[in-house]
């Protein structure tokens, strides 16, 4: 399994699952698509990588197998439903969660998830700034950092624009 945990980080990263880089490293995220996601956040890996700091999470914990296609196959949904709840109800002190990608988006936003990930990312201040429930950290749905997704950020620059200055100053304050 490809995951950090931690009892004392405050910020969460959860994703979809790990990529064959990612599978093949056995750390999270040692891709480009960690590359840009770092950018994102504002850190360097000495942060990004220090449990103390920051817990990775994906939906699924090892590589699921490639499709006819080449792409990767979705999170194995026995990784969410053995795991997912137990490691979360273990990390208390968690005040922020990243979900990235729409299977990390329907496990966090449940029925408040949209129609689509562009939409649900557009939202992103009606979960970022919605009252918090005791126990529960805020959560900020982002896009895969992939680059699969440049039309998409090409198309959608409020994504930079207003979106990632938020979550720079979340992670500042958290770390």
């Amino acid at each position: 399994p490809v995951l950090q945990v931690s009892q004392t980080a405050k910020i969460c990263v959860c994703g979809q699952a790990p990529g064959t880089r990612v599978h093949q490293s056995g750390r999270p995220f040692t891709d480009p698509s960690g590359d840009r996601l770092r950018d994102w956040m504002g850190i360097g890996p000495e942060i990004f990588y220090d449990p103390n700091k920051l817990a990775i999470i994906p939906m699924g914990f090892c590589f699921p197998g490639l499709d006819r296609k080449g792409g990767d196959l979705p999170p194995r949904p026995e990784c969410r439903a053995t795991w997912h709840d137990r490691l979360f109800e273990a990390m208390p002190q968690i005040e922020l969660v990243l979900v990235i990608g729409q299977y990390a988006q329907s496990y966090h936003l449940g029925p408040a998830r949209k129609n689509s990930l562009t939409e649900t990312v557009a939202s992103w201040r009606a979960y970022f700034e919605a009252p918090r429930v005791k126990g529960k950290p805020a959560v900020l749905p982002l896009p895969h950092p992939s680059w699969r997704n440049n039309a998409w950020l090409r198309k959608h620059p409020w994504f930079e624009a207003d979106l990632l200055p938020v979550l720079k100053k979340e992670i500042a304050r958290l770390i």
